[in-house]
C-alpha cells in the first residue's frame, strides 16, 4: 500500500485552485503523465524550471540594453491609441530621469489600459526591452504594479518549458499550490552522508527548484539540483537491485557441461575466438556453473562477436542437459543468427530450429511439439518465443538480442518458461558506462574488446550530396571490380511517404546510372520481398543493395566493401556506427561515404567528424551521450526504460555509481526494507513510481 503520507501528491492536478478539464489537459501532455491518465500533483512538481529571470536589475530606460530583461521605475506620459480600423498597436509613452519608452499593446482594451496605466501615475514595469529605430520600447510587459504592489513581483522567477495555450500565471500558480501540499518526507538518506555533502532534504530541495533564489540554484552542481537527482538514482538502483535479488532468489540450477560441445564448435570456426571472446566465455561458464541464477549483459561493438559467445553459452547448457532460446528483434535478425549458427550446430550435433511470426500453423505446431518434447536443443525466433503458447520440455538458458528494445518486465517474463532460467543479454550498441548503470544495474557486464582476426580498418569519409554525379561514377567503377555496395537512405516516421519516395527514387536513378540490376529493400515491404532483395545482393545476382535503416542490426554480407549513407547529418551517432559495422567484416578495405547536405548545424558537424576520426564503438558511445542525451541512444522514448525527470539529461555517473553502492549495501542490510530506513526507503521508491519493486518483495 502507498503511504497516505503521500496521498496529495497523488492527486490529479484538476484539485488544484484553477485547473478545469481544459487546462488539466493541457498539464497532461507538459509533464508527459503516462496516456490515459490524469497528471497528478507530483508529475506537476517534477516538472522543473529550465532557467531564470532575473528581475532585479533595474538599470534605468536610457542604460537598458537591447534584449534583456528589465525592472523601471517610470510616470505615464502620455497614450497613443491604435486608430479605430486600423491593426496599428496601442502605445503609452512612459519616462523616467533618463529617457522615454513606449510600452506596446496589441488588441488592446482601452478602458483597461487607462484605469492600468493613467496618465501621470507612476508605475513598476518589468519585461524585455527591444530597441527599434534607436528608441525603447516593451511589448506587453510581464508586470505592471503600482509602487504599493512592488512586493509582489518575484525578484528571480522561473521559466518553464511550455505548451501552446497555458499561460505562465497559471502555471505558476498551480505549482504554488502544489508546493503547499508538499508534506516533509521521512529521510530516507545515510545522515552522515547527507551532512557530509551538504544537501538539504528532499521537501527543501524541490521547494527551492521551484523558487529559486538565483540561477545558479538550478545548475547540476548545485545542493538543491544534486540531492534530488541522487534520490531519482537511488529509486532506480534500488527497484533494479530489488529485481536482481528476486531473479537470484529464484534459484537457479548449476549447470556443469565437460567441453565436447564447445570443442567441437571451435573446431569447426574458421578462426580462433579474441581474447575478448574467451574472457566473457569464461566468465559466463562461471556463472553457469554457479547455484545462482546468471544475470549478464554481453556488450560488444559492432562484429565482435557477440553470436559466437551466445552460442557457446547455449551449448554449455545444453550439454548440461537443458534447452536454450534466442531471441532477436527482428525476423531478418533471427533468420540471420539461425543461418549463421545452423552449421556449427550440425558440427557439433545439436539439434537447433527457428520460429517466427512468418511460420506455417504446421510448421509452428511441430516446433512447438520438438520444444515440448525435447527433441530441440535450441531455438531462434523473434519475442513469439516467449509469447504464452511457447512451451518448453526444460529451458535452462535464454539468450536475448539487442536488449534495449526490451525491458525489466520482459526479462522477468522470460524466467517464467522455465526454472530458474539463465539469462544473457547482448547488445550490438556499445553503451556509456553511465547508461549500463542506469538500465542494466541488475545485471553482470562483460564487455568484447577487440575485433575477429583478419578484419580491415574502416575508411570513412563525408562526401557533399552535390557531388552526387561523381559519387555514383566511383560506385560504377567499384562494382565493375567486383565490390558490394549498400546505399542507405534515411526513413523517419514523420515523414514516412517522402522519404519512401526518396528511396524508390534513389533505386530508380542507381539502376538507370548503372544498367545493372540493383536490390531494393524497406520496411513496407513484405518479409518475402525483403529475403529475395537481400538474396539478390548476398548472391551476388545485384552488387548494389539501396535500403531503408532496416539493414541497421546484424545483416551480414562478408565481401560488401562499400557503405554509402545518405542525408548522414539526419543519423545519430550510434546508428550511423551500427550501419558502417555492415561492411569491413571480409578480408578486402572496406570504406564508408557520409553524403550529407550543408550547411551543417554544429552537432551534425561534431557527428561527421567523429565518425571519421575512429571506428572505436565505445569512444563513440561516449560521444553520442554527450551530444544527445541518454534517451535517444536507447531508444527510451518508445521502449519504457526509466527517463529521469529531476536528474535531467544531463547524466552524473558520480552520483549514479554511489546510488549503485548504496542500494546493494541497503539490501545486504535489509532486504526486507523492514527498518526505519528501510521503511523510507519504501516512500523513496512509490515517490518515483518504482513501486513495482515492492511489489516484488511481497511476492518473495
Amino acid at each position: 500500500m502507498r503511504p497516505s503520507l503521500l496521498d496529495p501528491l497523488f492527486a490529479p492536478v484538476s484539485v488544484l485552485p484553477g485547473i478545469g478539464p481544459k487546462i488539466a489537459k493541457l498539464l497532461d501532455g507538459l509533464t508527459g503523465s503516462t496516456p490515459g491518465r490524469e497528471a497528478s500533483v507530483l508529475d506537476l512538481l517534477f516538472h522543473l524550471p529550465h532557467g531564470v529571470i532575473d528581475r532585479r536589475r533595474r538599470p534605468g530606460i536610457a542604460h537598458s540594453e537591447n534584449g534583456e530583461i528589465a525592472t523601471l521605475d517610470v510616470v505615464v506620459e502620455r497614450h497613443l491609441p491604435s486608430p479605430r480600423q486600423g491593426k496599428a498597436p496601442y502605445r503609452i509613452i512612459a519616462r523616467d530621469p533618463t529617457g522615454e519608452i513606449a510600452l506596446v499593446f496589441f488588441h488592446a482594451h482601452r478602458d483597461w489600459l487607462e484605469k492600468t496605466l493613467p496618465v501621470g501615475g507612476r508605475r513598476i514595469i518589468s519585461g524585455k526591452v527591444e530597441w527599434f529605430n534607436e528608441r525603447p520600447q516593451m511589448v506587453h510587459p510581464d508586470y505592471v504594479l503600482t509602487p504599493e504592489e512592488a512586493e509582489t513581483m518575484p525578484d528571480v522567477e522561473p521559466v518553464y518549458p511550455m505548451t501552446a495555450g497555458l499561460a505562465s500565471r497559471t502555471l505558476l500558480k498551480a505549482i504554488a499550490a502544489g508546493l503547499g501540499r508538499l508534506p516533509v518526507m521521512p529521510d530516507w538518506l545515510d545522515p552522515e552522508f547527507a551532512a557530509r555533502k551538504g544537501w538539504p532534504d528532499f521537501d527543501e530541495a524541490l521547494a527551492r527548484m521551484h523558487r529559486p533564489e538565483k540561477a545558479g540554484d538550478l545548475g547540476p552542481e548545485s545542493p538543491f539540483r544534486a540531492r534530488l537527482a541522487y534520490d531519482e538514482y537511488l529509486a532506480n538502483q534500488l527497484a533494479l537491485a530489488l529485481v536482481r535479488a528476486t531473479m537470484r532468489k529464484l534459484d537457479g540450477a548449476p549447470r556443469i557441461a565437460n567441453g565436447a560441445l564447445k570443442a567441437k564448435i571451435l573446431a569447426a570456426l574458421p578462426f580462433t575466438l579474441t581474447e575478448g571472446q574467451t574472457q566473457a566465455v569464461a566468465e559466463i561458464e562461471a556463472d553457469l556453473a554457479s547455484p545462482h541464477r546468471m544475470l549478464r549483459l554481453v556488450q560488444g561493438d559492432v562484429g565482435a562477436g557477440k553470436t559466437i559467445v551466445a552460442l557457446l553459452a547455449m551449448a554449455a547448457v545444453i550439454e548440461s542437459g537443458a534447452q536454450a532460446a534466442m531471441m532477436a528483434p527482428t525476423e531478418i535478425l533471427a533468420r540471420q543468427h539461425f543461418a549463421s549458427m545452423a552449421p556449427l550446430c550440425e558440427a557439433a550435433g545439436i539439434r537447433i530450429s527457428l520460429l517466427t511470426g512468418r511460420d506455417s500453423a504446421k510448421t509452428r505446431r511441430e516446433t512447438q511439439a520438438g520444444l515440448l518434447d525435447g527433441s530441440i536443443d535450441l531455438v531462434v525466433g523473434t519475442h513469439a518465443l516467449f509469447q504464452g503458447s511457447v512451451e518448453f520440455q526444460n529451458l535452462g538458458i535464454a539468450v536475448v538480442d539487442e536488449q534495449h528494445r526490451f525491458g525489466v518486465h520482459q526479462r522477468l517474463a522470460l524466467s517464467s518458461k522455465g526454472k530458474g532460467v539463465d539469462v544473457l543479454v547482448m547488445t550490438a550498441t556499445p553503451i556509456p558506462r553511465t547508461l549500463v548503470l542506469t538500465y542494466f544495474g541488475d545485471m553482470d557486464v562483460s564487455r568484447l574488446i577487440g575485433k575477429p582476426a583478419g578484419r580491415k580498418p574502416i575508411t570513412t569519409v563525408s562526401v557533399s550530396l552535390e557531388r552526387m554525379g561523381e559519387m555514383v561514377a566511383r560506385i560504377k567503377a567499384a562494382v565493375a571490380e567486383g565490390q558490394k555496395v549498400y546505399w542507405v537512405c534515411p526513413l523517419v516516421e514523420e515523414s514516412e511517404k517522402i522519404d519512401l519516395a526518396a528511396v524508390e527514387d534513389r533505386h530508380r536513378h542507381l539502376s538507370q546510372e548503372l544498367k545493372l540490376p540493383v536490390a531494393l529493400v524497406h520496411g513496407r515491404m513484405s518479409a518475402e520481398e525483403k529475403d529475395v532483395a537481400m538474396t539478390a545482393f548476398k548472391e551476388g545476382h545485384a552488387r548494389v543493395l539501396v535500403a531503408t535503416t532496416v539493414i541497421e542490426v546484424g545483416v551480414d554480407v562478408p565481401d560488401a566493401t562499400i557503405m554509402v549513407i545518405e542525408h548522414a547529418e539526419r543519423f545519430g551517432l550510434a546508428q550511423l556506427h551500427q550501419l558502417r559495422g555492415r561492411v569491413g567484416r571480409g578480408d578486402r578495405p572496406s570504406s564508408c561515404v557520409l553524403l550529407y547536405k550543408g550547411p551543417l548545424g554544429e552537432t551534425s558537424a561534431a557527428r561527421l567528424a567523429v565518425m571519421r576520426e575512429t571506428n572505436d564503438g565505445f569512444l563513440i558511445a561516449e560521444e553520442d551521450l554527450r551530444l544527445r542525451g541518454e534517451g535517444e541512444i536507447l531508444g527510451t522514448r518508445q521502449s519504457g526504460t526509466p527517463g529521469f525527470r529531476l536528474a535531467g539529461e544531463e547524466a552524473r555517473p558520480d552520483l549514479m555509481e554511489t546510488a549503485r553502492d548504496d542500494a546493494r549495501l541497503i539490501l545486504e542490510t535489509d532486504p526486507e526494507l523492514k527498518g526505519p530506513r528501510g521503511q523510507a526507503l519504501r516512500t523513496l521508491l512509490y515517490l518515483f513510481s518504482r513501486d513495482e519493486a515492492i511489489r516484488l518483495l511481497r511476492a518473495g
